[in-house]
């Protein structure tokens, strides 16, 4: 018998509360997510959603009404977003081993790698699919890459490869598996260090500078503009048939103070509310309210979850949690 997905109405508590909005966002008839790997809210709080589906880039207004689609004929397999200052947008495409810069649009103003063609496994060459992408506040690119590397790399605003760092490991440093990266306006970069259950951060030469431990395969990174940002994780659950059921593991949400104190939790798995708020938040994003946008792979993650569980036909792709 398939478990359901009840909405939990609140979640938080004090200056982090939130209403839940479980299945967020108005497609046209006929039309599916699939899954939603990212989510990038810009300037006019305009949601765009990366999705493994038909129409990989979807746009909604804030009250998730459908706007427009693109990038039918250029996009493989949606992975990481992220939204530049000035309003364009960088798509990490796992599966054609590329970043492309584009307009809100879809025009393509900027590719790196080569289309198709990865680099080596585990050569630390990029890009052998790629996760994600960040920028530093001088427009430099840093991409995570990813899972055939243990590594990130380095560009100039115009795409020129400057350096890269990280080898496959458990040390300072090291990495593995790199599943997501964001930057503050100091120039520090963060890394999701997804299977050493870490985030780590460097200065903008690679230079290890510390980690966060307090987290459980961290999978999805977002960090607030302005000089005391929250970072806000998502956090994949166990995976082992010995601990499936284990609770405070995730799934959930984690926001960290820049220190790395955690600040709230939201909707961490337990006996109480089982399956949990989220099945794998993979991207998060927050518009200029507070509100919280997900998007979560959970087709792929549920057998993972919750092994020869039948997954319930409510299956959430894309959640809101509006602040209040």
């Amino acid at each position: 018998m398939a478990v359901s997905l009840d909405d939990r109405t609140i979640l938080g508590s004090g200056e982090f509360r939130y209403r839940v909005e479980g299945h967020w966002g108005k497609l046209p008839k006929g039309w599916a997510f699939g899954e939603v790997a990212a989510v990038a809210v810009d300037s006019k709080d305009r949601l765009y959603v990366f999705s493994r589906s038909e129409h990989p880039m979807t746009v909604f207004d804030r009250d998730g009404n459908f706007l427009k689609s693109w990038g039918e004929k250029t996009f493989k397999r949606a992975h990481g977003l992220s939204m530049g200052p000035d309003d364009t947008i960088y798509c990490t495409d796992e599966g054609d081993h590329t970043v492309r810069r584009c307009t809100l649009d879809g025009e393509v103003l900027l590719e790196i790698g080569v289309p198709g063609k990865p680099a080596p496994y585990m050569s630390g060459r990029p890009f052998n699919r790629c996760t994600h992408t960040a920028l530093s506040p001088t427009g430099d690119i840093y991409v995570s890459d990813g899972y055939g590397n243990p590594c990130v790399h380095k560009y100039s605003p115009a795409g020129k490869h400057l350096f890269s760092w990280g080898t496959s490991g458990t040390e300072p440093g090291q990495f593995n598996l790199p599943h997501n990266i964001c930057c503050d306006e100091d120039g520090l970069v963060y890394v999701a260090d997804r299977e050493s259950h870490r985030v780590q951060i460097f200065d903008g030469n690679g230079k290890y500078r510390g980690q966060w431990n307090n987290l459980h395969r961290p999978s999805a990174l977002f960090m607030s503009r302005g000089p005391c940002p929250y970072c806000f994780i998502g956090e994949c659950g166990p995976v082992l048939g010995v601990n499936r059921k284990a609770p405070n593991l995730g799934p959930r949400l984690s926001i960290l103070a820049k220190d790395g104190k955690l600040l709230a939790r939201l909707g961490d798995r337990d006996e109480k509310n089982w399956p949990g708020q989220f099945i794998s938040p993979h991207g998060i994003a927050v518009d200029s309210r507070g509100d919280i946008y997900v998007g979560e792979v959970s087709r792929t993650a549920w057998p993972n979850l919750y092994g020869d569980e039948p997954p319930p036909a409510n299956m959430r792709i894309l959640q809101k949690l509006v602040k209040i």
